[in-house]
């Protein structure tokens, strides 16, 4: 998916939201433990409840990894069936990998050749030869982690050089020599609030992947007062406050509540900003 369908499909749904799915075994709906894949029934009730109102799906894989082989065949049937049955989402494999050569080699081409995901999260601690395997891929994204929701943020990400750049700060200039707005995103928290326009300011045209509103207690209003660009160049996530909305066996229909809500949001900003 191009940039310029990205923001097509933002403008055609009125909506820039990203789901996460994150289905922890002892938290999805007791009555669906008796399945075979108790953890892509859960997926696909949430995809089929939610897919007309949200632009994205972000599965992360430490969910999956946590259940060994029969979560990761549950993660690629979830892929899969997003890519039979709404090509139009955008796949983000929520994975942050992060390694130097062949590793990080390896890690490319089993998200983008096997599972053939639209983007993949990644940890630039170790620099641009960890980085670039990814970006062989012309027609896939590198979403890098730039600054985090979690507390834990400021320890390293606000720390200053000699000159007073912040480490966040230097990793956005310094992957853009990498990469263009075609193949580049960055993870920016919401909770990061007025932030977001020292991101702009070092990426302008940049997509920013927002993780944090919700139950993390992010403002969707700061993120798009902040952070949304003439193009519109977000995409926010929510997890859990749609995807364990209810655990009866009306979660689904739950779910489709809270998004609908969300997006409805959503379009009276993207109204307000001229963006449709």
């Amino acid at each position: 998916m191009t940039k310029q369908e990205l923001i097509e499909n933002i403008k055609r749904k009125a909506s820039f939201l990203c789901v996460g799915l994150d289905p922890d075994i002892k938290k999805i709906p007791e009555h669906l433990l008796g399945e075979k894949d108790p953890v892509f029934t859960f997926n696909k009730a949430i995809i089929d409840a939610t897919a007309d109102y949200c632009i994205a799906y972000k599965p992360n894989l430490a969910f999956y990894e946590s259940l060994g082989v029969p979560g990761l065949l549950s993660f690629e049937k979830t892929v899969a069936y997003l890519r039979e049955n709404y090509p139009d989402q955008f796949i983000i494999a929520d994975a942050k990998r992060g390694d130097i050569g062949n590793t990080s080699e390896m890690y490319a081409r089993s998200f983008f050749d096997h599972l053939k995901v639209n983007a993949v999260t990644v940890a630039p601690y170790m620099g641009e030869d960890s980085v670039k395997p990814f970006l062989i891929y012309p027609d896939s994204w590198v979403i890098l982690l730039a600054l985090t929701s979690n507390k834990g943020s400021r320890d390293f990400q606000f720390t200053e050089d000699a000159g007073g750049k912040r480490l966040f700060e230097k990793v956005i200039r310094k992957s853009q020599e990498w990469a263009s707005s075609e193949q580049l995103m960055y993870v920016v928290g919401a909770t990061q609030g007025k932030l977001f326009a020292d991101i702009r300011e070092y990426a302008p045209d940049y997509f920013l992947l927002v993780p944090g509103v919700g139950a993390q207690g992010g403002s969707l209003k700061e993120v798009v007062d902040y952070g949304m660009n003439a193009e519109c160049g977000l995409i926010v996530n929510s997890s859990r406050a749609i995807i364990y909305a209810d655990a009866s066996p009306r979660f689904d229909a739950v779910a489709r509540e809270k998004v609908s809500v969300i997006q409805q949001e959503m379009s009276t900003c993207l109204r307000e900003k001229g963006i449709i």
